[in-house]
């Protein structure tokens, strides 16, 4: 095993525990988190991230199903299992009620490492499906 997969490996059995500290110990401290929700740099801005993530969807567990790596990055795909236990704010900021529904959300991550630590963490989903999946409609901008 690589020390990108090694580290990877550490930030998702982290995630799954909710256990911040164990995650932050593997992000680099100006290290950049991308997702749909928008970007986090720092240990500070991606704690808020991921609290308010863990408050929406507290039983949220992230399955790696298919995984790949090089030296220095990591592409996994995985299967974001949850219930949608508290408020979830979008993109836009409008923030959607817990539903109580549950979550089955294919996800990317491509993660780069250097020097032992996290140094980007890109992280894809389709945010339609999400909302699908908590019932939720939505307005399409026009033209």
């Amino acid at each position: 095993m690589n020390v990108a997969r090694e580290i990877r490996d550490r930030y998702t059995a982290a995630f799954n525990a909710h256990d911040m500290d164990a995650l932050l110990r593997t992000v680099s401290p100006t290290g950049v988190s991308i997702s749909p929700e928008g970007v986090s740099q720092g240990h500070a801005e991606l704690a808020s991230y991921l609290e308010e993530f863990w408050a929406a969807f507290p039983d949220v567990q992230a399955v790696i199903m298919e995984s790949s790596e090089s030296e220095a990055t990591t592409v996994d795909e995985i299967l974001m299992v949850g219930t949608h236990g508290g408020p979830y704010t979008l993109a836009d900021g409008q923030v959607v009620s817990a539903t109580g529904r549950p979550i089955r959300l294919r996800c990317c991550y491509v993660c780069t490492v250097e020097d032992g630590l996290i140094t980007s963490l890109r992280l894809y989903f389709d945010q339609l499906e999400l909302l699908t999946q908590l019932s939720c409609s939505m307005t399409l901008p026009g033209p």
